[in-house]
């Protein structure tokens, strides 16, 4: 991918530039915001699935009505249906992190491949979810873009990790059984890379990566998608680690993960999601050792409580935050689960100023 031309150079300018001014920062988490709505089975439906199906599709010379067998799928927390639904919710939530001091917004885009979509029956919604999740947020960005031409602000277009793993078997009694091949999350992937693509996405991010195959399925499909344009956009990874081994789920330190996906030539790799900032401190610190490209962070407000929310306040998070830009360890801060535009104003504050980590001159990946 590394050959093509970009296909919106003069963003990838504007993007480069701003990395080497200054930190920037990534908005915070759209679940949290939406769950402050407490929308109910009617507000994720709308009108267009009000009887519980995709009132404008219907496959293979099927015909809806009473009876029909698709009625009656709850879509109670299919989040990214939100962006067909209640579009203005979730433009509201990219302008409220932008306001807060956001450079990057991610798109509502988290669970929108198909292998997601099949837990709600819409796995047809693949490439209209990807390429209006991106228009929603490349319209906020344009609007404050606007106001103010000399800070530019940019789309992240997400992959999220889906709900399956390419390294592991899910039954304990059969240990070489996999739920899905390679072949099927590239598939998966590539669907969602070209919504994400037509919507004017400035980034792609592949995130939350559990298992690093996975990823390396996402990166195929990214590669694929942007030959067959014939032109390429920056591409960011971001790892989670799962629990106080210093690991993803497929076993892999920071370090490793980063050596695994070194050679996709990313535009950032980074760590986000399953623990607060204060326990992803050593692992960022090792891929700031190790990575020759810029590192990103975007931690949870801490670990979930017994409630299943989040504590760690804006000033907990802006602490830590600021101490990593102290340390010379990040490009990119920014907020995963549990974390409001009031975590991002604090984010953005701590870190105003200080100068970017500078990105190691390193020997180049075979």
């Amino acid at each position: 991918m590394n050959t093509l031309p970009w296909l919106r150079p003069e963003r990838v300018a504007a993007l480069e530039a701003a990395l080497a001014e200054r930190i920037l920062v990534i908005d915070g988490a759209m679940g949290t915001m939406i769950q402050r709505h407490e929308l109910q089975e009617a507000d994720y439906r709308g009108e267009r699935f009000a009887q519980g199906y995709d009132a404008l599709f219907a496959g293979d010379g099927h015909a809806h009505g009473p009876g029909c067998g698709c009625e009656g799928h709850d879509q109670r927390g299919n989040n990214d249906l939100l962006t067909l639904t209640r579009p203005e919710l979730i433009r509201d939530i990219h302008e409220a992190y932008l306001a807060a001091g956001a450079d990057l917004v991610e798109t509502n885009t988290f669970n929108s491949t198909s292998i997601s979509l099949a837990d709600y029956r819409l796995q047809h919604l693949v490439r209209e979810l990807n390429r209006e999740g991106a228009r929603l947020a490349r319209e906020a960005c344009d609007a404050f873009e606007a106001r103010d031409p000399s800070r530019p602000r940019f789309v992240i277009g997400v992959l999220g990790p889906t709900s399956r793993t390419a390294s592991l078997s899910p039954d304990v009694n059969r240990p070489g059984f996999r739920a899905i091949s390679f072949d099927e999350l590239a598939a998966a992937y590539r669907e969602a890379v070209e919504g994400l693509i037509e919507g004017g996405s400035d980034v792609l991010m592949v995130e939350t990566v559990f298992d690093t195959l996975n990823a390396k399925a996402a990166v195929f499909a990214i590669d694929d998608a942007f030959e067959a344009r014939g032109g390429r956009l920056p591409v960011m990874v971001s790892g989670t680690i799962t629990d106080a081994s210093g690991r993803t789920l497929s076993g892999q330190t920071a370090e490793a993960f980063w050596y695994s996906l070194r050679h996709a030539r990313p535009l950032a790799i980074g760590l986000n999601c399953a623990l607060g900032a204060k326990d992803l401190r050593a692992h960022v610190d090792i891929l700031s050792r190790v990575a020759d490209v810029a590192v990103s962070t975007h931690p949870n407000a801490g670990l979930p409580n017994a409630f299943g929310g989040y504590d760690e306040t804006p000033e907990d998070m802006a602490a830590d935050l600021g101490e990593f830009a102290r340390a010379g360890l990040v490009n990119l801060v920014g907020g995963c689960c549990g974390t409001t535009p009031e975590h991002i104003a604090a984010i953005a504050e701590a870190v105003r100023g200080l100068p970017p980590r500078r990105v190691p001159q390193l020997e180049a990946a075979a």
